[in-house]
């Protein structure tokens, strides 16, 4: 496996995280609308004022589905245990690991879509989705298949912090460099490294 070129491919898709980052706050979604005028001079904004404007990318996912009814949580554990363990292992990951990214994603509901788009176990938005290959995110092994990839490229990028790779899969690698590879400081980003630690330490003792 060629890390080298795994950190250049993330970080060319970094620098778009990085300049739509750059109109993130702290408690609100923001998406980066683009605007190209006859002169040819580009204009990015978070709050576009006239039908010119057309939609570059959204920011971060946003939160959160809903869970599954009437199915408990160790159930669906049970039902996509196995694709889950293939996938980590395919990517040298910790099974327990990948389990706490999708109870805290989506809590094993493969077509759950947020409000900003993501889809599937592990909320995939479309750019990621099709990064890795991924055609079908509401399929739950293909969808594991493409997030399991994706946070292990993001740990080689962030030297194996796991804060930081967790950090970058919810807001971005962008965000996290934009603040000098530090958790940036938006109050879902934080929780949501904390939750999925949580996870992680709880099912690294069962798994």
């Amino acid at each position: 496996m060629n890390y080298r070129n795994i950190k250049k491919n993330l970080l060319k898709f970094a620098l778009v995280s990085l300049i739509t980052s750059t109109f993130m706050v702290t408690t609100t979604q923001a998406d980066v609308y683009k605007y190209t005028d006859k002169n040819g001079h580009v204009f990015l904004t978070d709050s576009p004022n006239h039908k010119g404007y057309k939609l570059l990318v959204k920011t971060w996912k946003g939160w959160r589905p809903k869970q599954h009814s009437g199915i408990s949580l160790a159930k669906r554990q049970k039902k996509y245990g196995e694709m889950i363990k293939t996938a980590a292992t395919k990517n040298k990951l910790p099974q327990a690991l990948v389990h706490a990214v999708i109870t805290a994603e989506s809590a094993y509901n493969p077509k759950v879509i947020s409000k900003a788009g993501a889809v599937g176990m592990m909320q995939l938005m479309p750019g990621t989705a099709k990064r890795y290959g991924v055609k079908d995110s509401k399929d739950a092994e293909s969808n594991i298949g493409g997030g399991t990839e994706y946070l292990r490229d993001l740990l080689v990028m962030f030297d194996n912090d796991t804060k930081l790779a967790l950090a970058a899969y919810n807001a971005g690698e962008g965000a996290v460099m934009k603040y000098g590879n530090k958790i940036p400081p938006y109050k879902e980003t934080q929780h949501y490294v904390k939750k999925v630690l949580r996870y992680y330490e709880k099912y690294s003792k069962t798994m």
